[in-house]
């Protein structure tokens, strides 16, 4: 069984730096594409940054330079490190992996930018 358990929301004030992290139990991470979402309130889910199997990354204009994402292999965790944060980063954070024709997802954690 696939499961995906976010960590490292929080409240954080703008500019600041936070760190996701999702843990995985059930498949191997490295091996297949991941990622993460967004959903601010009121607004749709968002891609943020995906790294492929290869190790391609690929992110979202609003987050490119200040957002990096990455695959831990020994914790089989897949990371967001998020820096110079805006208040319109604020949102719930997804992780994801695609595994064969399937999706999981985890339950999401919540970051707010705010002074």
């Amino acid at each position: 069984q696939v499961r995906l358990v976010e960590s490292g929301g929080g409240l954080v004030q703008p500019g600041g730096s936070l760190r996701l992290s999702c843990a995985a139990s059930g498949l191997i991470l490295s091996m297949w594409h991941v990622g993460w979402y967004r959903e601010a309130p009121g607004g749709e889910r968002e891609l943020v940054a995906s790294v492929t199997s290869g190790g391609r990354t690929n992110y979202a204009n609003s987050v490119k330079d200040r957002f990096a994402i990455s695959v831990d292999n020994n914790q089989n965790t897949v990371n967001l490190q998020m820096s110079s944060l805006k208040a319109e980063d604020t949102a719930v954070y997804y992780c994801y992996v695609d595994r064969s024709f399937e999706r999981y997802w985890g339950q999401g954690t919540q970051v707010t930018v705010s002074s």
